[in-house]
């Protein structure tokens, strides 16, 4: 069973900012956390609710609703950036 992807509008307005390169990687693991919202790599957030997922020297950090069948993506960045509030 597939999950739904929701992104929020912040996470739309940082993938603008995304260089091609890199843009599609992350955009194809974004749409493939609705088939496996913990995929090999990824690590449960201490200090905060959520999950992480690498790509290239991005993060897509999520949260899983497994009652609803829906993974959220909270925030999309840069490593360096994408952990301050």
């Amino acid at each position: 069973m597939s999950y739904a992807v929701a992104i929020l509008p912040r996470v739309q307005k940082a993938l603008a900012h995304i260089p091609p390169v890199a843009y599609e990687d992350v955009r194809d693991a974004m749409a493939a956390l609705g088939q496996n919202p913990r995929p090999p790599g990824c690590i449960k957030l201490r200090g905060r609710e959520g999950w992480r997922i690498r790509v290239r020297d991005y993060r897509i950090i999520y949260e899983i609703d497994d009652r609803q069948r829906v993974v959220t993506v909270l925030h999309v960045g840069h490593r360096r950036e994408v952990y301050r509030q």
